[in-house]
């Protein structure tokens, strides 16, 4: 089948109290893993994809991965930009095939943001492509901020408020104290502002960045206050490589990569499948 439509299965999740997950592919045993895990588990799935990950894969093997894998799947697949740098990047991947955008103007100015987000939302609402913004800052690979720097990154409801109205967005992901990468101690999410944002934007889906490492009942919390999309890398990342260096240090003689990578993939396939049990989307396809 083509690829589904991001609006229609986040706003599904919204109004039924699940959240779909964004798993990252990185390369071919990725997108697989992925695709079996959401048959498996008859559950919607979104291919995201980073500038970085489509440098090293190139973009026209990414959109053909993905395509394949959504015409043989038999659940919705949605492959979608995360974190689109820039409008040329944006422009490039809507070009070569992506079905859903997110276009992260964070690290700019609020007002200089809504311009932005406007300028790619003008563009792609018309093709039909679906846009998910970003405001505040979500945290890199470190979670080493002090409160006062926390507090600085959270997102405020009222500027959510203005992105969402002045840009017509289909999904916001408000910086709320996640962090990508691996956490140091446990995350703290600020529940009161994922509720206050829910409260003065009804309806629209929000989307939760760094979900590796949050704990599950704070998953289901966020899910409750509407978080209806929730990305995750960095665990299917480190199954892959775990599972792979396990089996070089009980045979370093080992040289098929099919030997390692297709355990390293059935370790992605087992990750996500809980991540779907757990965000509520099983039997959602």
């Amino acid at each position: 089948m083509a690829f589904a439509s991001f609006k229609e299965v986040l706003q599904d999740g919204y109004k039924n109290g699940y959240a779909v997950g964004q798993f990252n592919i990185n390369n071919l045993e990725f997108v697989q893993a992925i695709i079996e895990a959401a048959n498996e588990e008859k559950s919607p799935v979104i291919l995201g994809c980073s500038e970085g990950a489509i440098k090293y894969m190139g973009l026209d093997y990414t959109v053909a991965m993905a395509r394949v894998a959504a015409e043989t799947a038999k659940v919705p697949v949605i492959l979608h930009l995360d974190h689109g740098p820039n409008l040329e990047m944006v422009m490039k991947c809507v070009r070569a095939g992506f079905s859903s955008i997110m276009i992260d103007g964070s690290h700019h100015p609020l007002e200089e943001n809504i311009a932005i987000t406007k300028q790619v939302v003008d563009l792609c609402h018309p093709l039909g492509i679906e846009i998910e913004g970003e405001l505040g800052r979500i945290g890199g690979t470190e979670d080493d901020i002090s409160v006062d720097e926390r507090d600085a990154t959270l997102a405020i409801p009222s500027e959510c408020k203005r992105l969402v109205e002045e840009t017509g967005i289909d999904a916001l992901a408000p910086a709320i104290g996640s962090a990508h990468g691996v956490y140091v101690g446990k995350p703290e999410l600020a529940f009161d502002r994922l509720g206050q944002i829910r409260d003065i934007l009804p309806g629209v889906p929000m989307v939760l960045h760094g979900g590796s490492g949050i704990p599950d009942e704070d998953i289901r919390q966020a899910i409750s206050l509407g978080v209806s999309k929730i990305n995750v890398n960095t665990e299917n990342q480190i199954a892959f490589t775990e599972t792979i260096r396990e089996i070089f240090g009980k045979d370093q003689k080992v040289y098929d990569p099919r030997k390692y990578l297709g355990p390293g993939r059935a370790a992605i396939k087992e990750a996500v499948k809980e991540k779907m049990r757990l965000f509520g989307s099983s039997g959602r396809a």
